[in-house]
């Protein structure tokens, strides 16, 4: 039997290269076994069979194929040189016995020697070089692999870093919202504790008192919905109903103001799936802003439609538009640029949108109002006809 060197490449890959095969033969020593008991057992045919059998000796000839392509495909083009070797060696005495009984079979069976083996050295070259690919592919799976856990390492230590420092932004700009009332709070009740203030004056206080402690409230109740928004509960609502029932909660407020509302909505019958109270809210939010930002006697245009599978609700206001640096900054938390503004409510409209898969986008040029659009990933109904109405 022919001993092998240890070869790392071998060892690397024979499990898969001998996946197929039981797993007595899953070793180096099992199977250069198998190749010399093959030569051997060619080799002793070989003797056996007379000269005069040509068609077997033939046959014979072409099997010596079998060990130099194993001997290729297991060990490469040294191992198949040491295959041919020990072929020559066995089978030399038949080649020596035929050379005179029968000269043309000696003279094919050296030929089919040097061609076989030629070729198994081919063989061996390729699988060598397919060996040496699949060490450097698996090599590189290898550092991919490690390249990967890093980067998901990184990316979870910057989540972790991102969170840390919008909690302390958070923080910061909710300590400078709170500080305002409570040093209108503080004022009041430092008036009150003297005792010395006329009937007015304790009124007045009072009233900040209640006002200021108001605005607290909804400050904090704003932030506790934008910190720890609840995912969205969807079912079927029918967006008509929807727009009609945000529009009527929000005509109080447009009478006051002076402004109307147009409603431009699907007909009745068309049904959306959402959460209907954050919806609401969200649109509730930004048509308010909108009869806010309008001014004098003008027009707030409320219009929903549907684009190739989203549903899109518009609300366009008339007024002075937002400024480039604002715009940029509008869903920011805590940034308004209202005198009693929280500058939460366009960071949770956002929001909303954003756990509905949609967005919430906004277009304004100065002198030209501002539309905000929200996006939903919804299917397009059958029938998207519109109709329209005016709510005074």
């Amino acid at each position: 039997m022919m001993r092998l060197p240890e070869n790392p490449v071998l060892l690397a890959w024979e499990n898969e290269d001998m996946a197929h095969l039981p797993s007595s033969l899953r070793s180096a020593r099992t199977k250069a076994a198998l190749i010399a008991g093959l030569v051997v057992i060619l080799a002793v045919f070989t003797w056996m069979v007379p000269p005069r059998a040509v068609v077997v000796h033939n046959i014979l000839h072409h099997l010596n194929i079998l060990p130099f392509m194993l001997a290729g495909l297991f060990f490469g083009w040294r191992g198949v040189l040491k295959t041919v070797l020990l072929s020559a060696v066995l089978l030399a005495p038949s080649v020596y016995r035929h050379w005179f009984r029968a000269p043309l079979d000696a003279q094919d069976q050296i030929v089919e020697l040097s061609t076989f083996g030629a070729a198994g050295v081919i063989a061996g070259l390729l699988a060598d070089r397919e060996r040496m690919q699949r060490k450097k592919v698996e090599a590189t799976k290898v550092e991919l692999e490690r390249v990967y856990v890093e980067l998901q390492q990184n990316l979870e230590q910057l989540k972790k870093t991102e969170r840390l420092t919008a909690a302390g932004q958070l923080s910061a700009s909710l300590a400078h919202e709170i500080r305002n009332p409570l040093a209108s709070i503080s004022g009041a009740a430092g008036i009150l504790a003297r005792g010395q203030a006329s009937p007015e004056a304790r009124a007045e206080c009072l009233e900040i008192l209640t006002k200021e402690s108001q605005r607290l409230n909804k400050l904090l109740t704003n932030f506790l919905d934008f910190a720890r928004p609840r995912l969205p509960k969807r079912q079927k609502t029918e967006l008509w109903d929807l727009v009609q029932s945000v529009t009527s909660l929000a005509q109080h407020a447009a009478r006051k103001q002076g402004v109307s509302l147009r409603v431009e909505t699907v007909d009745r019958g068309v049904e959306v799936e959402c959460d209907p109270e954050q919806i609401k809210q969200l649109l509730l939010n930004l048509i308010l802003n909108a009869i806010q930002a309008t001014e004098g006697e003008g027009e707030v245009e409320v219009r929903s439609f549907f684009d190739d599978t989203n549903l899109c609700i518009e609300v366009r206001d008339h007024g002075r538009g937002i400024s480039l640096d604002a715009k940029d900054r509008i869903f920011e938390p805590f940034f308004t640029t209202k005198e009693n503004g929280t500058g939460l409510g366009l960071a949770i409209a956002a929001n909303i949108a954003a756990q509905h898969g949609g967005a919430l986008t906004c277009r304004s040029n100065a002198g030209q109002g501002t539309v905000f659009r929200m996006e939903l990933p919804l299917s397009r109904p059958s029938s998207d006809s519109t109709r329209k109405m005016e709510v005074l």
